[in-house]
């Protein structure tokens, strides 16, 4: 680094006081995350989190959602509505305060709220710095109020509109500022579905709906049994071992906790933790405090009831929660999260409070529910005896693997760099296809793994059958982050894993099978954003010399419409009725599969950085995703010919947006 010269001008001048909402502008995803899709979305969060926690102290019933045609979006609902008194520290109304000054809210005491998800107080007033316009109308008494916003600042004071027959409540209308968020300034309404349903499922009794104005969608939910509900959503499609939940709600303290749970006959865990309907998926401690128990419970159970040997070893952890699935919600005072995106709970007590409810009541379920004990149990057990297979399985895998180059698989045709944020793999159908990719790659940076034979599908496999398939053992040695207890992303060697498949349906379930197994066993590889799915050529157009390669149906009429209007252009004369190929002068020709293309072509097409196409595998919501792959690849026959049969217009992998 190279140091400045110091003129000694360093003086108080060069300090910059950021008053107001400017900070937030000036450093928006220091309070929401970032400032691409993600960001947009977490706008709405802000808003709505607010109308939930109305829901969660008992003063709302319902909440509203509303994508305008216009780009903007109203958030409303029937709780008390924002106070619109004078605030007495402002100066100002009490809902300008809110909407402007950070650390404003009901939220820091004062009996606004006994349990809330916010931690900061600073949400309503961020999103309006955001926000090109935000209108905030307020219904107290049989009376309205309205006051506006432009980026922040107030564009009129409050005014008292008059009487009204609206219910009492809270209505926010923002509009995303795309000098703030440059990525897109849409809203998606898959994403505020899903949003709104988790929070019917953990707000017993809210009414929550969302309507769309661009495309007249709607969605309504009210979910009676809450918890219990959502643990029977996730569990659909699976085979549950016993048709009764679990489930309980206890205060402890000053705090809530609510459990509910059930396993089914998979092999994988699912467990969502929330914190004042907050969802963690980082955890902490209200999940570390109902595994500890779960996991003291089940030993406890099966050693009193001899389901465990005297001098077999205690069950573990990751044994017990094969096949779990379980929802924690704790409901607290004062929560403490870390980061404004909340993805972590740090309270220490929480730990106890949760232990002690599953201790006691989870040991109650076991004795009152002998045959569904003795399931999990048995259950526990064979996973156990899996894990001790895999083990061995794997040891023995390292063992050749370490006469064979340093534990690589064989095939592989690694690349010379061994920089993994330049290093990219290719996972290849066909030793046809591979032998092109070899030879067309540019072997600094890319390596190539051929597939040869049938992937497993891991849907329905546990470690140690994964060990005995070449595929899946070449591309865990390739991809050097290990599987299961050793499973570290620090040993990824390739920073780019893109799966090339032919375009057509074998090379879309090759695909599948490939996704099934990142997203159950090397899920953090995909939430890192290092898979990709190739997406090559299904024609070539040809005209003299010249080749242009189309990737999709509508790319080949536009690209048949731009070489006719250029034809009529330079004043050829154009037929609306003769042969569109004719008139543009080419000949069409149709890939068959990447073992058709010569090494020139494959790297033209789909391995060159400059022209190829690569869609990158994101989990935009892992609720769906789970449910996709239970249905695309689980044994129950009739989900997946449904599933099928309603998205059959999507011909290609990469067009299914899960």
């Amino acid at each position: 680094m190279t140091k400045q010269k110091d003129d000694g001008s360093y003086d108080g001048s060069q300090i910059q006081v950021l008053e107001g909402l400017e900070p937030v502008r000036k450093r928006p995803g220091m309070y929401i995350g970032s400032t691409g899709y993600d960001g947009v979305h977490h706008l709405i969060k802000e808003i709505a989190d607010n109308s939930i926690d109305e829901a969660i102290a008992g003063f709302a019933s319902r909440v509203d959602v509303r994508i305008l045609a216009d780009g903007g979006i109203t958030i409303t609902d029937d709780g008390r509505g924002i106070p619109v008194d004078k605030h007495p520290k402002t100066g100002v109304s009490t809902l300008e305060t809110v909407l402007t000054v950070l650390h404003a809210g009901g939220k820091f005491g004062g009996g606004g709220y006994k349990v809330s998800s916010g931690l900061h107080g600073v949400g309503s007033s961020v999103v309006n710095a955001l926000s090109t316009k935000l209108i905030a109308e307020v219904v107290k008494e049989g009376q309205l109020y309205r006051i506006e916003f432009e980026r922040g600042r107030p564009a009129a004071p409050l005014a008292k509109i008059g009487k009204t027959d609206r219910p009492q409540g809270t209505s926010i209308t923002f509009y995303p500022d795309p000098e703030i968020f440059k990525e897109t300034v849409e809203f998606d309404y898959k994403w505020v579905v899903s949003y709104l349903r988790h929070q019917a499922y953990l707000t017993k009794g809210v009414y929550a709906t969302v309507y769309d104005e661009r495309t007249h969608e709607r969605q309504a939910f009210y979910f009676e049994g809450g918890i219990k509900s959502y643990v029977k959503n996730l569990n659909i499609g699976k085979e549950i071992l016993s048709s009764e939940i679990f489930y309980v709600e206890r205060q402890v303290e000053d705090s809530m906790v609510e459990v509910a749970v059930q396993y089914n006959d998979s092999y994988g865990e699912t467990v969502r933790p929330f914190a004042n309907n907050v969802l963690t998926p980082d955890g902490g401690t209200h999940l570390i405090g109902f595994r500890a128990a779960l996991t003291r419970v089940i030993n406890d159970y099966a050693r009193k009831n001899s389901l465990l040997k005297e001098k077999e070893e205690n069950l573990s952890g990751d044994d017990i929660r094969e096949g779990l699935t379980a929802v924690i919600l704790v409901k607290l005072p004062d929560p403490q999260f870390e980061g404004q995106t909340k993805n972590k709970l740090g309270n220490p007590e929480v730990r106890r409070y949760v232990e002690q409810v599953m201790n006691e009541y989870f040991a109650y379920y076991l004795e009152e529910n002998p045959d569904v004990a003795k399931k999990i149990v048995g259950k526990a057990l064979l996973a156990a005896r899996a894990r001790k297979a895999a083990r061995a399985a794997r040891d023995n895998v390292l063992r050749k693997g370490a006469l064979d180059g340093m534990g690589l698989p064989g095939k592989l045709y690694d690349c010379s760099s061994k920089n993994p944020s330049e290093s990219e793999i290719y996972i290849v159908e066909g030793d046809s296809a591979a032998g092109s990719a070899k030879e067309g790659r540019d072997s600094k940076t890319q390596a190539i793994l051929p597939l040869r034979g049938k992937v497993l599908n891991t849907e329905r496999a546990r470690l140690d059958k994964m060990f005995a398939n070449k595929e899946i053992v070449a591309m865990i040695q390739a991809f050097g982050v290990g599987i299961g207890d050793s499973f570290d992303t620090n040993g990824l060697r390739y920073h780019k894993i893109i799966i090339m498949t032919d375009a057509d349906v074998d090379g879309s379930h090759i695909s599948t099978l490939l996704l099934t197994f990142l997203f159950r066993y090397m899920k953090e590889l995909i939430e890192g954003g290092y898979v990709y799915l190739a997406k090559p050529p299904l024609y070539s157009l040809n005209k003299g010399q010249k080749k242009t390669y189309v990737y999709d149906e509508s790319g080949l009429d536009a690209e048949l419409e731009k070489i006719i209007a250029d034809r009529k252009e330079r004043g050829t004369e154009i037929s609306e009725t003769d042969d569109k190929f004719k008139q543009a002068g080419v000949t069409l020709s149709r890939f068959k599969g990447l073992g058709e293309m010569d090494a020139d072509q494959l790297w033209d097409t789909t391995m060159n950085p400059d022209n190829r196409v690569l869609s990158q595998v994101r989990i935009n919501d892992a609720e769906d995703a789970d449910a996709i792959f239970t249905k695309l690849m689980g044994d129950e026959v009739s989900l997946r010919k449904t599933f099928i049969q309603a998205r059959a217009k999507h011909a290609n992998l990469d067009e299914l947006d899960i």
